[in-house]
């Protein structure tokens, strides 16, 4: 039998939001895939520019519903960097307190998509039946079940009164004792095991050299968490471990998050046990003075990172995300390499994907018929840059390329 290329997607059941993949196969084994990306740019960097840092902060919780909080903090922490703002510990505490049980909502969604995927049907209800014990807790401290608005410039905007810290650990103790059942499933259920065993296999090299993060990378023994590696909000005073597996395989990444998920239990009631006396924020400025800075993140699905660039007025000059599906939808490819097109709907479910985070624009030159004739260059785009920028009254044609 000949190769054939077959595509999937934009539109295609098995994908919740529209991507294209292009794949080779060579009767029912995958030769070789082609990932494209680019169908939901929404222009959120650039909404950032022309909104104040608490406006941009709340269109940047919208990155992505999943990881709301994430993008929210992860921006935050930068703005409070340039600013100099030191935040109070309670605050901190209760920033981390939302992203763990955000991680919580985010894994035990993907348990269920994930059985989803393979037919098991009765993990993605039971796993979504105790996804509502988290958002039902969201909803008690925050108001919301998503997007959450838990960040001011300067700390939190709720604080955590004794009976929600009761509710919380109720959720914690409820939660731990369910997912144990699912590691016990997941260990000892063998048709499970056999569906996800050596299916989108990447080694702990490939892991390395495609830069893959967060449960994908640590599901191949790549050893890195920015929550231990580089700590931000309260996590320098959390005792966690770092779950990593060397299945290397879409099994092994139901082995992490699972791992995960237990942490983030022991996490959560730390957090509770010990949250500190004092005020949730301080007060910030309105014009953040001139700098610059890189703001990094553990988000469910692995490093989240903004770089924010302030002029001194009430508004960013520049932000720019990095989410953790740009950093990972690259190894789907590898995964896929002589597996079996049966397989492709669970691997590309294994990085937990966010296609709405991850997609950016593609400036597409055309001709007067309407045809696209190519993209732009790294030269054209300064070019026309320069240009647009000189109708705005600003001159950046001397500026030095480092």
């Amino acid at each position: 039998m000949g190769k054939v290329t077959i595509p999937i997607g934009p539109q295609h059941p098995a994908l919740k939001e529209p991507e294209s993949f292009a794949i080779t196969l060579d009767g029912e084994k995958i030769v070789h895939m082609n990932v494209n990306i680019g169908y939901n740019h929404r222009g959120i960097e650039k909404s950032c520019e022309g909104r104040t840092y608490t406006q941009a902060m709340y269109i940047l919780e919208r990155v992505c519903g999943i990881c709301s909080h994430t993008h929210a903090t992860c921006f935050i922490q930068g703005v409070e960097e340039i600013a100099g703002l030191e935040v109070p510990k309670r605050g901190l505490y209760i920033r981390t307190m939302i992203a763990e049980l955000e991680r919580m909502h985010s894994h035990l969604l993907w348990l269920g998509v994930a059985g989803h995927e393979v037919g098991f049907d009765t993990l993605l209800m039971y796993s979504w039946r105790d996804r509502e014990i988290v958002m039902d807790l969201l909803e008690l401290v925050s108001g919301n079940r998503v997007n959450y608005g838990m960040n001011v410039l300067g700390g939190a905007r709720r604080d955590i009164s004794p009976e929600q810290a009761k509710e919380i650990l109720k959720g914690m103790d409820l939660l731990e004792e369910r997912t144990k059942y699912y590691i016990q499933v997941a260990s000892e259920e063998v048709t499970l095991i056999k569906r996800l065993s050596k299916v989108g296999y990447l080694s702990h090299e490939d892991a390395l050299k495609l830069g893959t993060i967060g449960p994908t990378g640590r599901a191949s023994g790549v050893d890195t968490d920015t929550r231990r590696d580089d700590p931000y909000a309260a996590y320098p005073e959390l005792k966690f471990k770092v779950v990593t597996d060397n299945h290397n395989d879409v099994y092994g990444r139901v082995i992490v998050r699972l791992g995960e998920l237990i942490e983030s239990y022991n996490m959560v009631r730390q957090l509770v046990n010990n949250l500190p006396e004092g005020p949730i924020s301080v007060k910030a400025p309105r014009k953040i003075g001139p700098g610059e800075a890189v703001s990094r993140y553990e988000a469910p699905r692995g490093e989240d990172i903004h770089y924010i660039k302030a002029n001194g007025t009430e508004k960013p000059e520049r932000v720019k995300v990095r989410a953790p599906t740009l950093a990972n939808v690259q190894s789907v490819a590898k995964m896929l390499e002589n597996g079996y097109l049966a397989d492709v709907p669970i691997v590309i479910a294994a990085i937990d994907p966010c296609f709405s985070c991850t997609d950016r624009m593609i400036f597409s030159i055309k001709n007067p018929d309407g045809k696209a004739t190519g993209s732009m260059d790294w030269k054209a785009l300064r070019e026309y840059s320069i240009e647009w920028h000189k109708k705005q009254g600003v001159d950046f044609s001397k500026a030095k390329i480092r």
